[in-house]
């Protein structure tokens, strides 16, 4: 069944004032900051095409095709969606934590699955001439696929741990690939064969960015290590670490020679490439990481995504301590520092999944306005797992207490919720109020 379509009215002047800023981009007009809105989770993976299309990957399973006016949804994974590519003429690549890697053709309004992971796939990466694509899988391997869909895709083994990100060389003869096993290693990307292994870092690499002359390569890393090494070597030509940790993206724009980088307290860090310095650093959200960079084409901005559920764009000119913060609509009921125990331990636990009013506003879970006396599985329009529509529970206080001392995974094992426990019984009670006072049917 389809992911339900739940449509806000703000919407639309979202996406118009996107348009907008696209249009002046496509102009020659200096940018500005902006941001693109409508999505029910937090912002996971971002592109840009030419064309001045941005697509978006979101937790909220959703992936949003932005041109100005609304965005146009693309529903299909049955999880959160956490990387995307975007191929020209209205083609996307997705993957996400239903372990699948899609192909859109936005015009047609169809997906075509190209394969399927053995875990969560976190980055995608598009060979220069457009006719293949990477995939990093949690499973522990890369896959190089072919987008026509005349060939088996190549699977690379070999990493002890996840792979977290890959990235074509400029003649899309090799793949470079980033672990969680602290290394990075070089693949034939026309056999599969490995080749090298070129950086171990000696903690979890997340993120790379490589040159389109393939002379150097940047990495950032889980214990905030951002350096950058010459290549075939690998020997180090800068390191820009910070007292910030982990790194969890990167971006590379060519024609400004700036890499971007996030990490986890929200900042985002440019560096220069001409001459190896910081050029600027600037706290970029309020709350959270930065999950997902992208420059726009021209190089005018840097996207950004992280646990708000927006996109924001800032002019890459201009950065530094006195740019515009993210202010990113904060879906709280109080300001943090009045919340009862019982609100907070819904904002920790459940907000980024699900809403409290009858509007589910395309969270990835359902609304839980009217939970109580409710039977799991049960609510219209929302596409469950057939373990929970098959259950017997009835949502009340007992059910709800069980299910987050326990954690759904033994609770109810095989439903879609994420493996979480509130082990506090005064924890669990003052969510359990909380929720009986902010999901009651007036």
């Amino acid at each position: 069944m389809a992911a339900p379509t739940r449509k806000r009215k703000w919407w639309c002047l979202a996406g118009m004032a996107a348009g907008l800023a696209l249009f002046l981009a496509g102009q020659g007009a200096a940018q500005e900051f902006f941001t693109l809105k409508g999505h029910g989770g937090p912002i996971k993976g971002i592109a840009a095409g030419a064309d001045g299309a941005i697509v978006t990957a979101s937790f909220d399973n959703s992936v949003g095709l932005w041109r100005g006016g609304a965005p146009l949804w693309l529903e299909g994974h049955a999880a959160a969606v956490n990387a995307v590519a975007y191929l020209g003429q209205g083609r996307v690549l997705s993957a996400g934590d239903d372990f699948t890697v899609r192909l859109w053709d936005s015009a047609a309004g169809t997906a075509r699955e190209l394969g399927r992971h053995e875990g969560k796939v976190i980055r995608l990466a598009v060979s220069p001439d457009g006719t293949r694509a990477a995939s990093a899988s949690w499973d522990g391997t890369a896959r190089i696929w072919d987008l026509a869909g005349n060939a088996e895709p190549l699977e690379l083994t070999g990493h002890a741990s996840n792979v977290n990100d890959v990235a074509f060389s400029p003649d899309g003869a090799r793949l470079y690939t980033a672990s969680s096993d602290g290394t990075i290693r070089v693949w034939d990307a026309l056999g599969g064969a490995f080749q090298r292994e070129i950086v171990r870092h000696g903690f979890g690499v997340n993120a790379l960015a490589l040159s389109t002359d393939e002379t150097w390569l940047a990495y950032g890393a889980v214990d905030g290590g951002t350096r950058v090494v010459a290549l075939p070597d690998g020997a180090v030509l800068g390191d820009f670490t910070l007292d910030r940790r982990p790194i969890l993206a990167l971006a590379y724009h060519t024609g400004i020679g700036r890499i971007a980088v996030g990490d986890a307290h929200g900042y985002i860090m440019m560096i220069d490439t001409a001459d190896w310095r910081i050029a600027d650093d600037f706290r970029a959200t309020l709350t959270g990481p930065i999950w997902a960079l992208a420059f726009s084409p021209d190089g005018a901005n840097i996207h950004a995504g992280g646990l708000d559920f927006a996109m924001y764009s800032w002019p890459v000119e201009g950065l530094g301590a006195d740019q515009q913060m993210a202010e990113g609509g904060q879906s709280f009921l109080t300001p943090p520092e009045e919340m009862s125990n019982g609100e907070r331990q819904f904002q920790r636990k459940c907000s980024i999944c699900h809403a409290l009013g009858p509007d589910g506003q395309r969270r990835a879970g359902p609304t839980l306005h009217g939970i109580f006396g409710r039977p799991a599985g049960s609510l219209d329009g929302y596409p469950y797992s057939a373990t929970l529509q098959g259950s017997d529970i009835v949502w009340s206080d007992a059910t709800i207490d069980g299910l987050f001392e326990s954690g759904p995974d033994h609770y109810i094992p095989g439903s879609k919720m994420p493996m979480q426990r509130i082990t506090q019984a005064d924890d669990r009670s003052d969510l359990i109020a909380f929720l009986k006072r902010a999901t009651a049917s007036e």
